[in-house]
C-alpha cells in the first residue's frame, strides 16, 4: 500500500502509466481483430459468449504472468543458437504464433476469395469452427499476445502495480469494444478482408521478430491505420453511389 501511496505522489510513474496504457491497448488491437474474426464464424446466440470468454482468457493470463514476472524476464534467455542468432523461448513463442497466424489468416483469405469453392468452404468452415476450437484458437493466441504484452510492460516499468493498472485498461478497452469491432466487421464485408490482412502482417512481423529482425511497431500501426482509413473513404465513396442510384431509380420510376 505504501508503494501505491509513492508512486501515486509521482508524476514520472503517472507518465509512465499513461504510456503503459496506451502501449497495451495498441497491443490489444491484434488480440482484438482476432478474437473478432473468429467469434463471427460462430452461431450468433454464441458469439457474445466466446468473445467475452475470450477476453477473460486474455485478462486472466496477462495477470498470471505478471505474477511471474522474474520467469517471464528468463524467457528472454537464449536457449540455442542457429545461423548466427540466439533463440530464446520468447523468440519460439513468438515464430509458432506468427505462423498458425499467417497459415489462419491465408486459409480466411482464401475462403473469401476463392469463387468456385466458396459455398463448400463457407459450410466446411462452419461445420469446423465449434465452440470449443474457437476458445482453443483464441487461447492459443492469447498467451502469445499476453507474453508479447507483458514483456513490453516489464520493459517499460519497474513497477507492477503499474503494469496490473495499464493491463486492466487494455482489457476493458478490449471488453467494451469487441461486440461493436465484431459487428462491424461482420456487416462490412471488406473489413474482413482488411482485418485479414492485417493479421497476416502481424504473424508475419511476429515471425520476424522472432527470427531477430526487429520491426518498429510504428511502421506497423502506422500502415494499419492509413490502410484503416483508405477503406472508410471507399465505404463513404460506396455507400454515396448507391444512394445515388437509388435516387435516380425512384426518379425514374416517379417519371414512368
Amino acid at each position: 500500500m505504501e508503494q501505491i501511496t509513492v508512486l501515486l505522489q509521482d508524476p514520472a510513474a503517472w507518465v509512465a502509466l499513461l504510456t503503459l496504457v496506451v502501449m497495451e491497448v495498441v497491443l490489444g488491437i491484434d488480440n482484438l481483430i482476432f478474437i473478432s474474426i473468429l467469434t463471427n464464424k460462430l452461431p450468433a446466440e454464441m458469439r457474445e459468449k466466446a468473445r467475452r470468454i475470450g477476453i477473460g482468457l486474455a485478462l486472466g493470463m496477462r495477470l498470471a504472468l505478471l505474477g511471474t514476472v522474474a520467469w517471464i524476464v528468463q524467457l528472454t534467455t537464449p536457449v540455442f543458437e542457429l545461423f548466427g542468432h540466439g533463440f530464446s523461448w520468447k523468440d519460439m513463442i513468438l515464430i509458432a504464433g506468427g505462423l498458425f497466424l499467417v497459415w489462419k489468416a491465408t486459409k480466411e483469405i482464401h475462403h473469401n476469395v476463392d469463387p468456385v469453392d466458396q459455398e463448400e468452404d463457407f459450410i466446411a468452415s462452419s461445420a469446423s469452427t465449434t465452440f470449443a476450437s474457437a476458445i482453443g484458437q483464441i487461447l492459443l493466441l492469447d498467451l502469445v499476445f499476453s507474453i508479447d504484452s507483458i514483456i513490453t510492460a516489464v520493459g517499460m516499468t519497474p513497477h507492477l502495480p503499474i503494469m496490473v493498472i495499464a493491463v486492466l485498461a487494455a482489457v476493458t478497452v478490449m471488453l467494451v469494444a469487441a461486440t461493436p469491432l465484431a459487428n462491424f466487421i461482420e456487416k462490412n464485408p471488406t473489413i474482413v478482408m482488411l482485418a485479414l490482412a492485417f493479421l497476416l502482417m502481424i504473424g508475419t512481423t511476429l515471425i520476424a521478430e522472432g527470427m531477430g529482425f526487429h520491426v518498429p511497431k510504428g511502421y506497423i500501426y502506422a500502415a494499419m491505420a492509413f490502410s484503416a482509413l483508405v477503406e472508410v473513404l471507399n465505404m463513404f465513396a460506396r455507400r454515396k453511389r448507391e444512394r445515388n442510384r437509388a435516387v435516380a431509380k425512384a426518379t425514374a420510376s416517379s417519371l414512368h
